[in-house]
């Protein structure tokens, strides 16, 4: 008997001439008779082999057969199926959202072969005496692996539960569906995942659109698909490289170029609708603008290592002047039900609708971490476990880097069609005296400065934080943030401007398909972070990770102007960033509040007084301007071309802190799958 099974299912099979008159509901059916009634026409192999033959087929988007897979333990056969599917007549192929596509199938039969339409009768008889081995045979072949059936790679992602990679490129394509007037998405804790997304932008419709009509497989897999994506009852994954391939020059840097040379490998996948997983694993090796080649190297860890990469992790030497920085992320996400999310990674997260987070930014180093989510009625309630690093020399013991951790929540509260408040909270702690991860924190619902007071004698650090976003439009949407480090009540009655109201605020503003503009979009941002914010009285506690901030990535004593513009068009893309910052850096030996890396006991100039920029201030002008076009929209593979201008001007110049007038340009290939900040 000859049998047909479809990889997929389609929104219209392929159609045979004689299956053009037959309704909707039996068009899969007919396309399989037809090709059943072929095969058993056409097979003319004169052989005494017996056995089961598999072919999986492919009908590409032409409408032409072509035989990807033969299975048959005999050398006439396989060819006799080979000449067989060349002779198959040109039919109309499949139509998936209105456009022809490619579609594959698997054809399983016995040879010698049986007249399909006399099927039913052989099957009854087979049924009717079946044959019941009583003794094991050397000649017995295992199909199982040969049965097990594969579908057409439907893209299920855009239905799971998989996080979309935080790339803010790829997030603006869709942030205007989600905050429409009405809507009921939580948009400030970041990374979403595809079915977020799905309810408000139909993402598989824009990748559809997106698609080049490319037959040959080259052309699928350069342009349009995974290289390597499985489909099965109930499970899918996908494999992918991931390549980050830049050249540029600096043209008053020291060194003749810079470069990245990123090779890495992206697996993600599902298990049912409740288990979700990905996989990144990066090698790289770089050299860049001096000014974010000694940032990282002021962030160089204990134990020899030559710098930190931000965003990134620690770096080894790479040859002379260059970097060598491996890096790995992967997360599994369980569903267990409608209205709860686990996750347990490895990686990053965000808090906010701006570009920068003042609460939990994704420019840091990957960490371990536990989240939950869970959402319900207007409700969006995250909790996230998190283990720091210290890398600094003075906290590090037999080569070994100190741990913290740090628990956060963060409740999202649509009140209206308009209005999203939330309420942020967090608690740093480290590991003295045993305490390791702190059991009172686990309750997920419980006011953890309350447990922070009761349970240690000043070791942790606690921040608050509000953020709020108002609709105005579904054009334009204002959002803040303000984060509460620490405060004294009375002095904040005296006005004196103390060290201790240590506190930071974010106001913003998008305007979404600005001026009538499809898919433009520009964005205003002001940040305000007074000294002191983020640090504390023992510095292993203060709100950072491997020599980096976890809230704005310049620390505090900083103010910052941002302006953003984005525009897609298809596969082509154009940004925009200008920055405008203030920065208060230490001098003369004195603790003005920007390091977060020292304690705020320790060499402070004054108590009252405290402003935004004292100390050795500094302005900052950064522009940096993009355009590229998406290889391929399925891995977000883009072709770029970046140029950074940066003017960097202290008020006083210092061994460790020179003014600098900085113009890179850069062009590359790269998977765009998370935030690389050069904004420094």
């Amino acid at each position: 008997m000859l049998t047909v099974g479809a990889q997929g299912l389609q929104q219209s099979p392929p159609v045979f001439p004689n299956c053009k008159s037959v309704n909707e509901a039996e068009a899969q059916t007919c396309f399989d008779q037809e090709v059943q009634r072929f095969v058993y026409q056409e097979f003319k192999a004169k052989t005494n082999y017996q056995g089961t033959v598999i072919i999986v087929f492919e009908v590409d988007q032409s409408g032409k057969f072509k035989p990807l897979y033969i299975d048959a333990a005999d050398a006439e056969v396989t060819a006799e199926c080979r000449r067989v599917f060349e002779k198959f007549p040109v039919i109309q192929p499949a139509v998936y959202g209105g456009k022809a596509t490619y579609s594959k199938y698997t054809i399983r039969f016995n040879v010698p072969l049986q007249n399909p339409d006399d099927a039913p009768k052989s099957i009854a008889k087979l049924q009717q005496a079946p044959v019941v081995p009583t003794t094991f045979q050397k000649e017995t072949r295992v199909m199982e692996l040969d049965t097990m059936q594969y579908q057409t790679f439907t893209k299920p992602q855009y239905d799971s539960k998989l996080a979309i990679p935080f790339s803010n490129r790829l997030y603006a394509s869709f942030d205007w569906a989600m905050n429409q007037v009405g809507a009921n998405a939580h948009t400030t804790s970041k990374p979403f995942t595809f079915n977020e997304v799905s309810k408000y932008y139909n993402l598989r419709e824009a990748h559809q659109q997106l698609m080049k009509p490319k037959s040959s497989w080259w052309g699928k897999k350069i342009w349009n698909d995974d290289l390597v994506a499985i489909q099965g009852n109930d499970y899918w994954f996908t494999l992918n490289p991931v390549f980050d391939f830049q050249l540029g020059r600096e043209t008053s840097g020291a060194t003749d170029y810079t470069f990245v040379n990123t090779r890495g490998v992206q697996i993600r996948g599902g298990l049912g609708k409740e288990v979700n997983f990905s996989a990144t694993i990066y090698e790289s090796q770089g050299r860049f603008a001096d000014y974010f080649n000694q940032y990282a190297i002021s962030l160089r860890p204990s134990g020899g290592n030559p710098a930190t990469i931000p965003g990134i992790g620690i770096a080894k030497e790479f040859k002379t002047d260059a970097f060598d920085f491996p890096m790995a992320e992967a997360y599994i996400n369980y569903a267990p039900g409608k209205f709860v999310e686990m996750q347990l990674g490895h990686g990053r997260n965000f808090i906010g609708d701006g570009y920068r987070s003042l609460l939990l930014t994704d420019g840091v180093s990957p960490y371990p971490y536990f989240k939950i989510n869970t959402t319900f009625w207007k409700i969006k309630y995250t909790n996230l476990y998190m283990w720091m690093k210290d890398t600094r020399p003075e906290v590090t013991v037999d080569g070994t880097y100190a741990t913290k951790f740090v628990a956060s929540h963060y409740l999202s509260w649509n009140v209206n069609r308009r209005l999203n408040i939330g309420f942020f909270e967090s608690v740093v702690w480290a590991n003295q005296n045993d305490r390791g991860f702190d059991m009172n924190f686990v309750n997920p619902i419980i006011f953890y400065r309350a447990v922070e007071f009761s349970s240690s004698s000043r070791s942790g650090n606690a921040l608050l934080g509000l953020t709020g976003k108002y609709k105005l439009s579904n054009s334009v949407n204002a959002y803040g943030q303000f984060l509460l480090d620490e405060f004294s009540l009375g002095e904040i009655r005296a006005q004196n401007q103390s060290w201790k109201n240590k506190y930071a605020y974010q106001l913003g503003l998008k305007y979404y398909n600005a001026f009538n503009v499809d898919n433009l979009m520009l964005q205003l941002e002001y940040n305000f972070v007074r000294p002191y914010v983020y640090s504390h009285s023992n510095v292993l506690t203060n709100y950072g990770n491997s020599n980096q901030s976890l809230g704005h990535q310049w620390g505090g004593n900083i103010k910052e102007l941002i302006a953003i513009g984005r525009y897609t068009h298809g596969r082509y893309y154009a940004s925009a960033k200008l920055h405008y910052g203030v920065r208060g850096l230490d001098i003369n030996g004195l603790n003005y509040g920007g390091n977060i890396y020292l304690s705020y006991n320790d060499f402070r100039p004054t108590d009252t007084g405290v402003v935004v920029g004292q100390g050795n201030e500094t302005m900052v002008f950064i522009a940096d301007l993009q355009a590229g076009y998406v290889i391929n929209p399925t891995t977000n593979l883009k072709l770029f071309a970046n140029v950074i201008f940066r003017n960097f001007d202290p008020t006083t110049v210092t061994d460790t802190v020179k003014s600098s007038n900085t113009t890179w340009f850069s062009i590359g290939v790269r998977t765009d799958i998370f935030n690389w900040y050069f904004d420094y």
